[in-house]
């Protein structure tokens, strides 16, 4: 009897764990939604928490730190910089976390679908959900990378908040000063240079971080597939279930690493020489 009860519980305990993470995903994608702008805010005067507060206060923020020319930031300016490194820091960490329990769900899902047999609607499930809650993994992911991103470089991450495509009044003299001024870059006579060359600096570190990411995570992506090419190998060859997931993985994990590789690439081109891709977001907005 004891020890149907001990097997029994220890039967119970996956079950229990899959429960714990799952609602931990769930409070932390609400958290991840609603709790960053509110936690930035904290102590920032003007209430920046919303969307439009934030660009009605970037905008003009920005255009007199263009017409100062100065390579520092005015206060306005500044606020709005500060918010949005915390605003990322804050997506990140719960990002992060995002993502330890994705792949810790996803880990068990797939465990528990390879020691399933036949092909019956159970095994269908916990595929599906392995499936569902890998493909989260990957979002979470991408989302870490954005708001590592955007942390590291706060100014360039915030102006595109900037309403590029339509912009009016001082904002739209400005604008057109800095696609001036970036279609000459660099160029020692514009009495801004100083306050673009800082912009270019920054743009090009945005994608220099992203860059650096993206090696990362290729280079992860790499040894996932070269870890699932050899269970592959050395799985027995009865073994049909094992051995068409593990093929699926390698096969996955090395497109996404030559997507991540390219992605890698294009922003180390654009980090070695920002200024015309800079000309062309605000061109563009893109």
């Amino acid at each position: 009897m004891r020890t149907h009860k001990a097997l029994s519980r220890s039967a119970e305990v996956p079950g229990r764990a899959l429960a714990v993470l799952v609602a931990l995903a769930v409070a932390l994608g609400a958290a991840f939604v609603l709790a960053p702008s509110r936690l930035a805010a904290i102590g920032t005067e003007g209430g920046l928490s919303s969307q439009r507060n934030l660009v009605d206060a970037l905008s003009p923020a920005f255009v007199t730190y263009w017409t100062s020319g100065d390579q520092g930031f005015p206060p306005d300016l500044q606020r709005v910089v500060d918010y949005w490194f915390r605003f990322h820091v804050v997506k990140g960490v719960l990002a992060a976390a995002l993502l330890i329990v994705f792949v810790a769900l996803a880990v068990r899902l797939w465990k528990a679908f390879l020691r399933s047999s036949g092909p019956g609607a159970g095994g269908r499930g916990l595929a599906s959900a392995a499936i569902l809650v890998s493909v989260l993994a990957l979002v979470s992911l991408a989302a870490l990378m954005a708001n590592v991103q955007g942390a590291m470089a706060p100014f360039s991450s915030a102006t595109a908040l900037l309403p590029l495509g339509a912009p009016s009044g001082q904002l739209a003299g400005a604008i057109d000063q800095i696609k001036q001024g970036l279609a000459h870059y660099p160029s020692p006579s514009d009495e801004n240079a100083v306050a673009l060359k800082v912009m270019v600096d920054d743009f090009g570190r945005y994608h220099a971080v992203l860059a650096a990411l993206a090696s990362v995570v290729a280079v992860a992506l790499i040894g996932l597939s070269v870890m699932a090419w050899r269970r592959f190998a050395a799985a027995d060859r009865s073994n049909g279930r094992t051995r068409r997931t593990m093929r699926s993985f390698g096969v996955l994990s090395a497109v996404l690493a030559l997507i991540v590789i390219v992605v890698a690439l294009a922003n180390t081109d654009t980090a070695a020489d920002p200024a015309p891709a800079l000309l062309g977001f605000y061109k563009g907005g893109l």
